[in-house]
């Protein structure tokens, strides 16, 4: 095949043009307080209007991991306005030789795929694009830590959806979309954006931070970042074959850094300089 390469794994990859490689677009959230997790309020407001769920997560403590809801400081940052998709992670592939994301069915990103969230990589993965793609651009990329994240979903307010306090099917990718897979990104948008303009905050893929999973209350500036090869790490946002019970903007999961998932992605965050 002319001009094709070998990744890591021997195979070889696909003369498919990658994507020229710039700089994702960044969204600048102002430095300020936020209100983290979830309340007991919210619970309520879940129970008034999510009955058929919310009652048996409250009855089996399964909003245990998001509470208590506590207020959060943070410096201003930028997060990316959407999660990193495939045409830019084959870029990645293309000139590393790194291994393809698992659901990929040969040597590159099912056709037709090209805007749509890359999914199938494991935090190792996530680390190796994000040294890369600092070393191509100059700048100083980074996952964004769970307070960041939930910071950039639900704005100042303690909202429980990006959009508000109301689940809209219509708003964001999940199983009630009925969708069987992955939607380009900003496909939900405006309507489901965040309050700083962020798309698929909730629902489409969930996405790696680079929090440890430890109990609540968030201190910034704590060991919650540390790089631990058996910790259990932050990934947020629900995805598209979970239902709305998991779109919230404070539910939280901890996951194994190698863990590799059909419904897991990510997107890019930096300091404010």
């Amino acid at each position: 095949m002319t001009d094709s390469k070998l990744n890591a794994e021997g195979w070889e990859v696909a003369p498919r043009a990658p994507h020229k490689i710039k700089p994702s677009v960044l969204l600048e959230v102002p430095k300020g307080s936020f209100l983290m997790g979830t309340s007991d309020d919210n619970i309520k407001q879940l129970q008034l209007k999510e009955s058929d769920w919310a009652y048996e997560w409250s009855d089996n403590d399964l909003f245990v991991a998001e509470q208590p809801q506590h207020l959060v400081t943070l410096p201003a940052f930028e997060i990316a306005q959407y999660p990193v998709t495939n045409a830019e992670y084959y870029t990645f592939i293309w000139d590393l030789g790194h291994r393809i994301p698992r659901n990929w069915p040969g040597y590159t990103y099912p056709e037709g795929t090209d805007d749509h969230p890359v999914v199938g990589v494991s935090k190792l993965d996530v680390e190796a694009y994000i040294r890369w793609f600092n070393e191509k651009t100059e700048l100083n990329y980074r996952l964004p830590t769970e307070a960041e994240w939930e910071r950039a979903a639900r704005g100042e307010d303690g909202r429980i959806f990006p959009w508000g306090n109301t689940f809209d099917p219509w708003r964001c990718n999940t199983v009630e979309s009925d969708k069987k897979g992955t939607t380009p990104v900003g496909s939900y948008s405006p309507g489901g954006d965040s309050v700083c303009g962020a798309a698929d905050m909730v629902g489409n893929v969930w996405e790696w931070t680079q929090s440890l999973f430890m109990p609540y209350p968030y201190r910034p500036n704590t060991n919650r970042e540390e790089i631990k090869p058996n910790g259990r790490y932050v990934v947020r946002g629900g995805a598209w074959y979970y239902s709305r019970k998991l779109a919230r903007c404070a539910v939280r999961e901890g996951v194994l850094p190698n863990h590799l998932s059909p419904s897991m992605g990510f997107r890019l965050a930096r300091s404010s300089s």
